[in-house]
Protein backbone atom coordinates (compact mmCIF):
# COMPACT_ATOMS: atom_id res chain seq x y z
CA UNK A 1 0.00 0.00 0.00
CA UNK A 2 1.61 3.42 -0.77
CA UNK A 3 2.03 6.11 1.95
CA UNK A 4 -0.86 7.82 0.83
CA UNK A 5 -1.21 10.71 3.67
CA UNK A 6 -4.52 11.75 4.90
CA UNK A 7 -5.09 14.54 7.42
CA UNK A 8 -5.84 12.85 10.81
CA UNK A 9 -3.26 11.27 13.29
CA UNK A 10 -0.33 8.86 12.91
CA UNK A 11 -1.34 5.18 12.90
CA UNK A 12 0.45 4.21 16.07
CA UNK A 13 -0.83 6.95 17.82
CA UNK A 14 -4.98 5.85 16.96
CA UNK A 15 -3.94 2.10 17.82
CA UNK A 16 -2.19 3.22 20.87
CA UNK A 17 -5.37 5.56 21.89
CA UNK A 18 -7.82 2.39 21.23
CA UNK A 19 -6.04 0.33 23.71
CA UNK A 20 -4.62 -1.99 21.35
CA UNK A 21 -0.46 -2.10 21.90
CA UNK A 22 1.91 0.91 22.58
CA UNK A 23 3.19 3.03 20.00
CA UNK A 24 6.01 1.01 19.53
CA UNK A 25 4.44 -2.41 19.75
CA UNK A 26 2.08 -1.04 17.05
CA UNK A 27 5.24 -0.48 14.46
CA UNK A 28 6.60 -3.78 15.30
CA UNK A 29 2.94 -5.26 14.70
CA UNK A 30 2.77 -2.83 11.25
CA UNK A 31 6.08 -4.14 10.03
CA UNK A 32 4.82 -7.89 10.63
CA UNK A 33 1.93 -7.04 8.43
CA UNK A 34 -1.08 -7.54 11.10
CA UNK A 35 -2.52 -4.24 10.02
CA UNK A 36 -4.63 -3.26 7.86
CA UNK A 37 -6.30 -0.47 6.79
CA UNK A 38 -9.82 0.04 3.83
CA UNK A 39 -9.01 -3.61 3.33
CA UNK A 40 -5.30 -3.06 2.26
CA UNK A 41 -2.71 -4.34 4.62
CA UNK A 42 0.19 -1.41 5.58
CA UNK A 43 3.85 -2.00 5.51
CA UNK A 44 4.67 0.89 7.46
CA UNK A 45 3.72 3.13 10.39
CA UNK A 46 4.45 6.49 8.40
CA UNK A 47 0.80 6.98 7.59
CA UNK A 48 -2.02 8.83 8.95
CA UNK A 49 -5.74 8.00 9.37
CA UNK A 50 -8.77 9.41 10.06
CA UNK A 51 -12.15 8.19 12.20
CA UNK A 52 -13.82 6.96 8.76
CA UNK A 53 -11.15 4.21 7.44
CA UNK A 54 -11.26 0.91 8.57
CA UNK A 55 -8.70 -0.41 10.53
CA UNK A 56 -8.32 -4.31 11.62
CA UNK A 57 -5.29 -5.82 13.66
CA UNK A 58 -5.11 -9.53 13.03
CA UNK A 59 -8.33 -9.60 11.15
CA UNK A 60 -10.29 -7.84 13.87
CA UNK A 61 -11.57 -4.23 13.24
CA UNK A 62 -10.30 -1.69 15.77
CA UNK A 63 -13.43 0.26 17.13
CA UNK A 64 -13.12 3.79 17.98
CA UNK A 65 -11.13 4.51 20.92
CA UNK A 66 -12.76 4.29 24.47
CA UNK A 67 -12.55 7.12 27.42
CA UNK A 68 -9.42 6.99 28.65
CA UNK A 69 -9.24 5.25 31.99
CA UNK A 70 -7.08 3.97 34.82
CA UNK A 71 -6.79 1.22 37.28
CA UNK A 72 -4.31 1.21 40.88
CA UNK A 73 -2.96 -1.99 40.90
CA UNK A 74 -0.90 -4.35 44.02
CA UNK A 75 1.70 -6.34 42.36
CA UNK A 76 2.40 -9.37 44.03
CA UNK A 77 6.34 -10.78 43.60
CA UNK A 78 7.19 -13.35 41.63
CA UNK A 79 5.08 -11.69 38.32
CA UNK A 80 6.21 -10.57 34.98
CA UNK A 81 4.93 -7.24 34.22
CA UNK A 82 4.60 -8.04 30.42
CA UNK A 83 2.14 -9.39 28.16
CA UNK A 84 4.12 -12.64 28.01
CA UNK A 85 7.33 -14.23 28.74
CA UNK A 86 9.67 -16.33 26.86
CA UNK A 87 10.39 -17.99 29.54
CA UNK A 88 7.09 -19.09 30.78
CA UNK A 89 6.64 -17.18 33.89
CA UNK A 90 3.29 -16.36 35.05
CA UNK A 91 2.38 -12.59 34.30
CA UNK A 92 0.59 -9.98 36.07
CA UNK A 93 -1.67 -10.20 32.92
CA UNK A 94 -2.53 -13.96 33.98
CA UNK A 95 -3.74 -12.84 37.13
CA UNK A 96 -6.01 -9.64 36.83
CA UNK A 97 -9.35 -9.95 36.59
CA UNK A 98 -11.21 -11.30 33.81
CA UNK A 99 -14.07 -8.75 34.00
CA UNK A 100 -11.05 -6.05 33.10
CA UNK A 101 -11.01 -4.07 29.82
CA UNK A 102 -7.51 -4.80 27.22
CA UNK A 103 -4.79 -2.73 29.44
CA UNK A 104 -1.74 -2.07 29.48
CA UNK A 105 1.10 -1.27 32.67
CA UNK A 106 2.54 2.25 33.57
CA UNK A 107 6.08 1.32 33.65
CA UNK A 108 7.36 -1.94 34.69
CA UNK A 109 8.24 -3.76 38.38
CA UNK A 110 10.69 -6.71 37.67
CA UNK A 111 9.89 -9.88 38.83
CA UNK A 112 10.27 -9.35 42.75
CA UNK A 113 9.57 -6.34 43.25
CA UNK A 114 6.20 -5.26 44.52
CA UNK A 115 3.68 -2.60 45.32
CA UNK A 116 1.73 -0.31 43.26
CA UNK A 117 1.59 -0.53 39.71
CA UNK A 118 -0.72 1.53 37.18
CA UNK A 119 -2.29 0.08 34.88
CA UNK A 120 -4.79 2.04 31.62
CA UNK A 121 -6.69 1.16 28.41
CA UNK A 122 -5.30 3.91 27.05
CA UNK A 123 -1.84 3.70 24.99
CA UNK A 124 -1.01 7.83 24.88
CA UNK A 125 -1.67 7.69 28.52
CA UNK A 126 0.68 4.86 29.50
CA UNK A 127 3.37 6.69 27.12
CA UNK A 128 2.28 10.32 28.60
CA UNK A 129 3.23 9.06 32.50
CA UNK A 130 6.19 6.92 31.50
CA UNK A 131 8.10 10.16 30.31
CA UNK A 132 10.85 11.46 32.72
CA UNK A 133 9.37 15.53 31.40
CA UNK A 134 6.49 14.33 33.21
CA UNK A 135 8.45 15.04 36.68
CA UNK A 136 6.79 12.57 38.33
CA UNK A 137 8.62 11.17 41.64
CA UNK A 138 8.07 7.39 42.46
CA UNK A 139 8.58 6.07 45.69
CA UNK A 140 9.38 3.06 47.14
CA UNK A 141 10.22 1.19 50.76
CA UNK A 142 12.85 -0.66 50.45
CA UNK A 143 14.90 -3.26 52.78
CA UNK A 144 18.44 -3.66 52.42
CA UNK A 145 21.20 -6.03 53.62
CA UNK A 146 23.68 -4.09 55.67
CA UNK A 147 23.82 -0.73 57.84
CA UNK A 148 23.39 2.60 56.20
CA UNK A 149 24.98 5.75 57.35
CA UNK A 150 24.81 9.34 56.13
CA UNK A 151 28.11 9.02 54.16
CA UNK A 152 27.29 5.12 52.62
CA UNK A 153 23.99 7.00 51.21
CA UNK A 154 25.02 10.02 49.84
CA UNK A 155 26.23 8.97 46.63
CA UNK A 156 22.72 7.88 45.82
CA UNK A 157 21.66 11.53 46.69
CA UNK A 158 24.05 12.94 44.19
CA UNK A 159 23.88 11.19 41.77
CA UNK A 160 26.18 8.52 40.98
CA UNK A 161 27.81 6.62 37.31
CA UNK A 162 27.69 2.77 37.14
CA UNK A 163 29.11 1.41 34.85
CA UNK A 164 28.92 4.57 32.52
CA UNK A 165 25.27 5.15 33.11
CA UNK A 166 24.40 8.15 34.58
CA UNK A 167 21.83 7.66 37.40
CA UNK A 168 20.23 11.38 38.87
CA UNK A 169 19.97 12.08 42.57
CA UNK A 170 17.84 10.07 44.37
CA UNK A 171 15.70 11.30 47.64
CA UNK A 172 16.97 8.48 50.45
CA UNK A 173 15.09 8.78 54.06
CA UNK A 174 16.58 6.16 56.61
CA UNK A 175 13.95 4.53 58.27
CA UNK A 176 15.25 2.21 60.79
CA UNK A 177 17.49 -0.75 61.04
CA UNK A 178 16.01 -3.96 61.76
CA UNK A 179 18.83 -6.77 62.79
CA UNK A 180 20.99 -7.19 59.68
CA UNK A 181 18.69 -4.92 57.49
CA UNK A 182 17.90 -1.68 56.53
CA UNK A 183 14.81 0.08 55.83
CA UNK A 184 15.00 2.81 53.38
CA UNK A 185 12.21 5.61 51.45
CA UNK A 186 13.86 6.46 48.35
CA UNK A 187 12.26 8.22 45.27
CA UNK A 188 13.10 8.58 42.12
CA UNK A 189 12.10 9.97 38.36
CA UNK A 190 13.25 8.63 35.99
CA UNK A 191 12.84 4.79 36.61
CA UNK A 192 15.67 3.01 34.75
CA UNK A 193 15.97 -0.74 34.93
CA UNK A 194 16.54 -1.80 38.55
CA UNK A 195 17.70 1.31 39.47
CA UNK A 196 17.54 1.37 42.99
CA UNK A 197 18.75 -2.35 43.26
CA UNK A 198 21.94 -1.27 40.73
CA UNK A 199 22.62 1.69 43.29
CA UNK A 200 22.12 0.18 46.23
CA UNK A 201 24.28 -2.81 45.46
CA UNK A 202 27.19 0.15 43.97
CA UNK A 203 27.44 1.52 47.45
CA UNK A 204 27.21 -1.90 49.68
CA UNK A 205 23.58 -2.37 50.58
CA UNK A 206 21.84 -5.60 48.52
CA UNK A 207 17.66 -5.18 48.41
CA UNK A 208 16.07 -8.02 49.63
CA UNK A 209 13.12 -5.94 48.82
CA UNK A 210 11.24 -3.44 47.24
CA UNK A 211 7.52 -2.21 47.21
CA UNK A 212 6.77 0.89 45.31
CA UNK A 213 4.06 2.92 47.56
CA UNK A 214 3.50 5.84 45.05
CA UNK A 215 3.65 6.65 41.62
CA UNK A 216 3.08 10.18 41.35
CA UNK A 217 0.29 11.44 42.86
CA UNK A 218 -1.22 8.12 43.10
CA UNK A 219 -0.99 6.01 46.44
CA UNK A 220 -0.84 2.31 47.06
CA UNK A 221 -2.51 3.02 49.89
CA UNK A 222 -4.24 -0.46 51.82
CA UNK A 223 -4.68 -2.08 48.69
CA UNK A 224 -4.11 -5.42 49.30
CA UNK A 225 -1.67 -7.67 47.50
CA UNK A 226 -3.54 -8.77 44.15
CA UNK A 227 -6.11 -6.10 44.70
CA UNK A 228 -7.30 -4.00 41.50
CA UNK A 229 -9.10 -1.16 41.52
CA UNK A 230 -10.52 1.31 38.85
CA UNK A 231 -9.02 5.44 39.51
CA UNK A 232 -12.29 7.94 39.57
CA UNK A 233 -13.06 9.80 36.39
CA UNK A 234 -12.90 13.03 38.46
CA UNK A 235 -9.75 12.21 39.78
CA UNK A 236 -8.30 11.74 36.67
CA UNK A 237 -9.37 15.14 35.13
CA UNK A 238 -8.00 16.71 38.22
CA UNK A 239 -4.39 14.79 38.45
CA UNK A 240 -3.86 14.62 34.70
CA UNK A 241 -6.90 17.06 32.85
CA UNK A 242 -8.34 14.07 31.32
CA UNK A 243 -11.90 14.99 30.42
CA UNK A 244 -15.04 12.56 28.74
CA UNK A 245 -16.74 14.68 26.06
CA UNK A 246 -19.93 13.12 28.06
CA UNK A 247 -19.03 13.92 31.75
CA UNK A 248 -21.36 16.93 31.90
CA UNK A 249 -24.47 14.69 30.87
CA UNK A 250 -23.48 11.62 32.83
CA UNK A 251 -23.69 11.18 36.42
CA UNK A 252 -20.44 9.70 38.39
CA UNK A 253 -22.00 6.55 38.84
CA UNK A 254 -22.85 5.73 35.31
CA UNK A 255 -19.53 6.98 33.87
CA UNK A 256 -17.20 5.01 36.29
CA UNK A 257 -18.86 1.60 35.29
CA UNK A 258 -18.41 -1.50 37.25
CA UNK A 259 -15.91 -1.29 39.77
CA UNK A 260 -13.00 -4.14 39.74
CA UNK A 261 -12.16 -4.72 43.72
CA UNK A 262 -10.95 -7.25 45.46
CA UNK A 263 -10.72 -5.44 48.82
CA UNK A 264 -12.61 -3.50 51.03
CA UNK A 265 -12.23 0.12 49.63
CA UNK A 266 -10.49 2.18 52.07
CA UNK A 267 -12.10 5.29 54.31
CA UNK A 268 -9.67 7.87 53.56
CA UNK A 269 -9.50 7.76 49.94
CA UNK A 270 -9.43 6.05 46.50
CA UNK A 271 -5.33 6.00 46.56
CA UNK A 272 -4.86 9.59 46.17
CA UNK A 273 -1.81 11.43 48.42
CA UNK A 274 -2.73 10.94 51.91
CA UNK A 275 -1.21 14.14 53.35
CA UNK A 276 0.26 13.82 56.95
CA UNK A 277 -0.35 10.14 57.35
CA UNK A 278 2.92 7.97 57.89
CA UNK A 279 2.74 4.10 57.69
CA UNK A 280 5.06 2.19 59.17
CA UNK A 281 7.30 0.41 57.39
CA UNK A 282 5.88 -3.66 56.46
CA UNK A 283 7.19 -6.09 58.50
Amino acid sequence: MTEKQYSGERIAKKLARAGIASRRDVERMVNAGRVTVNGKKIDSPALNVTDSDRITVDGKLVGAPEPARMWRYHKPPGLVTSARDEKGRATIFDRLPEELPRVMSVGRLDLTSEGLLLLTNDGELKRKLELPSTGWVRKYRVRANGNASDTRIKPLREGMVIDGERFQPMSVDFDKQSGANVWLTIGIREGKNREIRRALEEVGLIVNRLIRVSYGPFQLGDLERGGVEEIRPKILRDQLGIKREADSERSEPERRGPRVRSHRPSATSPGVSMRGKKRGAPK
